[in-house]
């Protein structure tokens, strides 16, 4: 039987990196509240048993040429001052808005947390601890890099209860990682990962990069030999996405978006599967398409929590919160002018103003389900068709019928009640996800002027 080419077909035909889902909508979706919400509202009708708290911390000691995450370079010291003041100010406010509630999951990411210097990083932990969060009992994680790490830092995030460690590393060749607009030494690279194994982290994650400038399959199969020899808990590989208003988006000639008839001429799908082979022959097990674990590996202890169905609550300039129905942040930029202008503007907020939720965007039923899709089946956990009934009263493929058109494909397969990727589809992700967009979400996406 001959299968009708649908927009899957299409999609499939195009470059396998579309897009990275790891957040359904998209920043970018978001945009200023007609009128706006007071954070008891947002929170009053939702559980609050089981919540994901994320502290972001908008400071970086350089900016990667592949970065657009939100973040800003070398701020002055009072800048950092002012926002720790506001930072306080808003868990304040926050705790009030959310009343009695409970922490199942705890990050602090950025941005580089570990730029703070040891009294300020102290600080936020504090603020953390004061808004009801106990790292003691839940798992919690910390972004680092490897020029901002020293012993008496990682000894305090320690002591603050931290268990998973995780710094980018990009490459292990200091070429490589030039080229991407990332000057770092191996040498120290090497001196932090050892620092982090001594302070005794049962959780490190190492993150590479592939499709860097100039990379061949040579020196990514050196810096991975390299990773593995170093033995982190889990890595990330990522592909490079050379997005506007970056480093890389800047230069000429930087387009890899290889929207071409063959995708197998992408390099970087070459370099994804000698990757996957790579860790899976030395005892990896692949949990996405970018995080693999060694197998066995015991995750930290702590509370139940899923983040297709239970909220989140971000603290500082650059965090998303979210509800069932809604997700809030602040305002969104890329570029340097853009961010400091948004920063500076946070840090003057009242306490009304941060007690208030005006920009972000509203999740009707269909986005809801969408969401809960897309984070479930980009996962090795897949999509349960018994907890989705749980929470819809309604069956995934009924909801969304081009579901049925991954089995056929050989993209995913149904194991008794959960639909699964295969290992094709796994490499696809990037396809997928965005695939599983909505009209109303690409929309918006498409529409906003990013600065």
């Amino acid at each position: 039987m001959k299968l009708l080419v649908t927009e899957l077909d299409r999609r499939l035909r195009g470059s396998p990196y579309q897009g990275y889902a790891y957040a359904y909508p998209h920043k970018t979706a978001y945009r200023p509240f007609a009128e706006p919400l007071p954070l008891s509202e947002v929170w009053r009708d939702e559980g609050r048993e089981a919540l994901f708290l994320y502290a972001h911390v908008p400071f970086c000691e350089f900016r990667c040429g592949f970065c657009n995450l939100f973040t800003q370079t070398n701020p002055q010291e009072s800048l950092v001052e002012r926002w720790l003041a506001t930072l306080a100010r808003q868990v304040e406010q926050t705790g009030q808005a959310l009343g009695p509630a409970s922490f199942a999951r705890l990050a602090v990411g950025g941005g580089t947390p570990t730029q703070l210097e040891l009294p300020q990083l102290a600080r936020l932990f504090e603020l953390l601890r004061s808004l009801g969060a106990r790292p003691e009992q839940v798992p919690v994680s910390c972004e680092m890099s490897p020029d901002t790490v020293d012993p008496d830092k990682l000894a305090l995030l320690r002591e603050a209860g931290v268990d998973r460690a995780s710094m980018g590393v990009q490459s292990f060749l200091e070429d490589e990682a030039r080229a991407a607009g990332r000057p770092q030494r191996t040498a120290r690279v090497e001196q932090a990962v050892e620092w982090i194994q001594a302070a005794g982290f049962p959780l490190v994650n190492l993150d590479l990069i592939y499709g860097l400038p100039g990379q061949t399959e040579e020196s990514w199969l050196f810096s991975l030999a390299r990773l593995v020899e170093l033995g982190p808990s889990e890595t990330f590989l990522y592909p490079l996405y050379v997005r506007p208003l970056t480093g890389l988006g800047k230069r000429d000639g930087a387009d890899q978006d290889y929207v071409l008839g063959d995708p197998e001429r992408d390099p970087r799908l070459r370099l994804y599967r000698l990757g996957r082979e790579f860790l899976l022959e030395r005892g990896y097990e692949q949990v996405s398409m970018r995080l693999f674990r060694q197998r066995g590996q015991d995750l930290p202890p702590g509370p139940a929590y899923s983040c297709q169905q239970d909220g989140m609550v971000g603290l500082g300039v650059g965090a998303r919160s979210y509800t069932r129905a809604l997700h809030y942040a602040s305002e969104y930029a890329v570029g340097a002018k853009g961010v400091r202008s948004i920063i500076a503007d946070w840090v003057e907020r009242s306490d009304a103003e941060l007690a208030r939720a005006d920009y972000g965007t509203r999740l009707d039923p269909e986005e809801q389900r969408r969401r809960f899709t897309i984070q479930s089946l980009l996962h090795s956990a897949g999509l349960d068709r018994v907890a989705y009934r749980a929470r819809f009263g309604s069956d995934p493929e009924q909801d969304l019928p081009e579901l049925t058109e991954l089995e056929p494909r050989g993209l995913a397969a149904w194991q008794g009640e959960v639909l699964r990727l295969t290992p094709a589809g796994f490499e696809r992700s990037d396809v997928l996800g965005p695939w599983l967009y909505s009209a109303a979400v690409n929309e918006q996406m498409a529409g906003y002027e990013l600065t």
